[in-house]
């Protein structure tokens, strides 16, 4: 049975009917540019071929419905707007979109029920719907799970309801959606990532050029197989919590940092200029921050140039020299994702680092074609060793962003 097949089958038996369209948007992994998006700066993400996935059809009565086929035990809320029906592992969240408010829906269901919202709340005319979700993304992975599944339901809501949005403005209704619905104050990487990204490209992405596209978003060509390369993503199984307060803690000494330097984002101090910035911030944490920002903001450049001359290997120095600045200045990584960083490139990686938010999740390791299982197959073994649970290992391949499949 296909991805297809089985959440349109998973649809009509929850609901009882089948559904009147089916989206799909998929997870990311980002190749360099990590917490750059809320400094105003680079970035580069590909697409990945796992994807969340939503058949749905419209209500008129104004009353959503969500069921996801993955984790219905977690449907609870924190107020009395939704309801769990039916016994473990079939329920589902009912609430009435106009009774939606940030903070009020706990657990995944605030995350489609918080898309619904920022629809409702930049002035659009929606409604209810019936969704029956179903995903691959691995969840906690650091790989986008959560913005996976606010895109494919922005992408069904605009269909659903005729809105003619760009995938661009709904990449940003689906960060509004985190940022104030669930609270999570992430930048737009994720979700312009998912919406957007090309198969067979990374995305290049000057975030001050989004919101209208001024020209500096663009995708950059990474055709991986045709070059005898292989990226690896190797989740950790270690599971990170954005919400817990550590991701906001950072953002808000990059924005101290940018208002003692004076400048709008820490994205404004050219890499020629960090070491006078640096000597103008008190010495400790917001040095440490603006260094990796500039620096990262600088790999991402640097990173693209290499791809748009087609040397796809040369990256791979800047990915581990990147995993570093995430480790020693963002302090965003974790014992498991430096040990497989490490390890991967000792077992002939020509680079990796760490992907995603940190705090656990996923590596990526640039190999040779020939040697992704000696390298997945090594940094097992650095595990085992440590007596840590054995990490997932998988290749990707730079896939389309979200669309409609059915």
């Amino acid at each position: 049975m296909t991805n297809l097949d089985a959440v349109i089958k998973g649809f009509a038996a929850h609901y009882g009917s089948d559904p009147q369209g089916v989206w799909q948007a998929p997870g990311r992994v980002n190749v360099i540019g990590e917490h750059t998006d809320y400094n105003d700066g680079f970035m580069l993400p590909i697409a990945i071929p796992q994807a969340a996935r939503v058949a749905a059809t419209r209500r008129d009565d104004g009353v959503l419905r969500l069921h996801s086929a993955q984790s219905p035990q977690n449907t609870g809320t924190q107020n009395t707007g939704t309801q769990n029906t039916g016994t473990q592992g079939t329920e589902t969240a009912e609430l009435r979109v106009t009774e939606l408010s940030p903070r009020t829906v706990g657990g995944w269901a605030g995350y489609p029920a918080g898309v619904v919202w920022a629809l409702l709340d930049a002035g659009h005319q929606v409604g209810g719907a019936d969704l029956f979700f179903d995903s691959d993304v691995p969840v906690g992975g650091g790989l986008s799970s959560s913005a996976a599944l606010e895109c494919a339901v922005a992408f069904a809501y605009n269909d659903l309801y005729r809105l003619g949005l760009t995938p661009t403005e709904l990449a940003l209704l689906a960060q509004r959606a985190e940022n104030v619905f669930v609270g999570v104050p992430c930048g737009i990487l994720d979700q312009l990532a998912s919406s957007c990204c090309a198969e067979g490209a990374a995305l290049f992405v000057d975030v001050r050029a989004i919101d209208p596209p001024q020209g500096r978003t663009r995708q950059v060509p990474l055709d991986l197989a045709t070059a005898g390369l292989v990226l690896l993503v190797i989740d950790t199984e270690v599971k990170h919590a954005h919400a817990d307060g550590a991701y906001a803690r950072r953002r808000e000494g990059c924005e101290q940092a940018a208002a003692l330097l004076g400048v709008p984002a820490l994205r404004d101090i050219g890499r020629e200029d960090l070491d006078a910035a640096l000597a103008r911030l008190p010495e400790g944490e917001l040095r440490a921050l603006t260094r990796h920002i500039v620096t990262e903001d600088d790999r991402v450049e640097r990173v693209t140039a290499l791809l748009d001359a087609g040397d796809l290997r040369g990256i791979g120095p800047l990915l581990t020299e990147g995993h570093a600045s995430m480790r020693d200045d963002f302090v965003i990584s974790c014992a498991e994702t430096d040990l497989a960083v490490a390890t991967a490139v000792e077992a002939g990686a020509l680079g990796a680092r760490m992907t995603g938010g940190g705090f656990g999740g996923s590596i990526i390791a640039l190999v040779e074609r020939e040697d992704a299982d000696r390298v997945a197959d090594a940094v097992a073994a650095a595990f085992a060793a440590q007596g840590w649970k054995p990490p997932r290992a998988f290749a990707v391949t730079p896939a389309a962003g979200a669309a409609r499949l059915a």
